[in-house]
């Protein structure tokens, strides 16, 4: 199944056109909404780019266990 998503909303204006790789090694500030003082907080967790941050597995678990609540779970 294809996906799709809109990354103009998702991206700062300047990696709106990155190919999905680029997009995924881009640095965490090229988030909408992620400044660099974010950034740097995330970095000392040794989050540096988007792709780190979607495999942190502290995050991972927060969304799973979120994810869990929201669909009903206890």
């Amino acid at each position: 199944m294809p996906v799709t998503a809109d990354l103009d909303k998702l991206l700062d204006k300047a990696y709106e056109n990155l190919t999905l790789s680029e997009v995924v090694d881009a640095p965490v500030a090229a988030l909408a909404g992620i400044t660099d003082a974010h950034a740097e907080h995330l970095a000392s967790l040794h989050i540096k780019t988007i792709g780190d941050l979607g495999r942190n597995k502290y995050f991972r678990w927060a969304a799973a266990l979120a994810d869990v609540k929201d669909s009903g779970g206890r």
